[in-house]
């Protein structure tokens, strides 16, 4: 009997119907809201996901890092930082991370607590900090509740003075994923209609795209966002006349 309960135990689909059949284990608790699924997530024991993992970490590491070299950005806030795995393939001079969950913030203090050039906090602590590059990698579609989406987006391009990247689905197709924690969205038409001042100035499309199997593809992809006024940039000549300039460089937003 020993022998056939160690069996059963190395098998993963009859070792996990044993255990709910004992009542050892609970089902899954319903979503409730996206801080508690996220601090549920990690205080359980969960991580980031696979988005954060494996070649998705190296692509999104290869993108961010060279974009980092060419821009000469010495500064860098993330809203969403997770567990922090994705953040060891990063070469930032400078970092600050918040995430939703206390306990991803423990994981990462202790992950990084030899290195002084990281910082991490709750995002109940932000106070209105900013860095030349904000960014949000795989956030977006988390956010199901639209007062926590227009909140996020709202700070995550008010704590930024140059740049603003966003890897993210687009899209309002939401078929199939109701009452999970997944909400798609196209936030670039609300960045559009809400935050004028901000250029989409890129567009990469994912390495390995999204087929139906979540573990092989990824249905984000990456938007570079530049700050200026508009798409072009007007002065005023001596005849009254509004005349466009288009080769002066976008400003470098005021810091607050």
């Amino acid at each position: 009997m020993a022998i056939l309960k160690g069996l059963i135990k190395q098998i993963p689909i009859l070792g996990d119907l044993a255990r709910r059949l004992r009542g050892g284990v609970e089902p899954p608790a319903p979503f409730r809201d996206s801080a508690s699924y996220w601090e549920t997530r990690y205080a359980s024991g969960g991580n980031s996901g696979v988005g954060s993992y494996s070649k998705f970490a190296h692509f999104k590491a290869g993108v961010l890092n060279q974009f980092v070299q060419d821009h000469q950005i010495a500064t860098v806030i993330e809203f969403g930082c997770g567990d922090g795995n994705q953040l060891t393939l990063a070469c930032y001079p400078e970092y600050t991370g918040y995430d939703v969950s206390a306990t991803a913030v423990a994981m990462c203090r202790k992950r990084f607590a030899t290195d002084l050039a990281k910082a991490f906090h709750t995002v109940g602590d932000y106070a209105g900090e900013t860095a030349e590059l904000a960014i949000s990698l795989d956030v977006l579609f988390h956010l199901v509740e639209d007062s926590i989406f227009e909140d996020y987006m709202r700070r995550l391009f008010d704590a930024s003075r140059r740049y603003v990247i966003v890897y993210s689905s687009d899209t309002d197709d939401n078929h199939g994923y109701e009452g999970t924690h997944v909400r798609h969205r196209k936030f670039t038409r609300w960045v559009g209609d809400n935050l004028s001042h901000w250029k989409l100035i890129e567009h990469i499309p994912n390495r390995y795209p999204y087929h139906g199997d979540y573990t092989q593809g990824s249905f984000a992809d990456f938007f570079i966002y530049e700050y200026g006024l508009a798409s072009k940039l007007f002065s005023t000549t001596a005849t009254g006349i509004l005349a466009v300039n288009q080769n002066k460089a976008a400003p470098i937003k005021p810091i607050k």
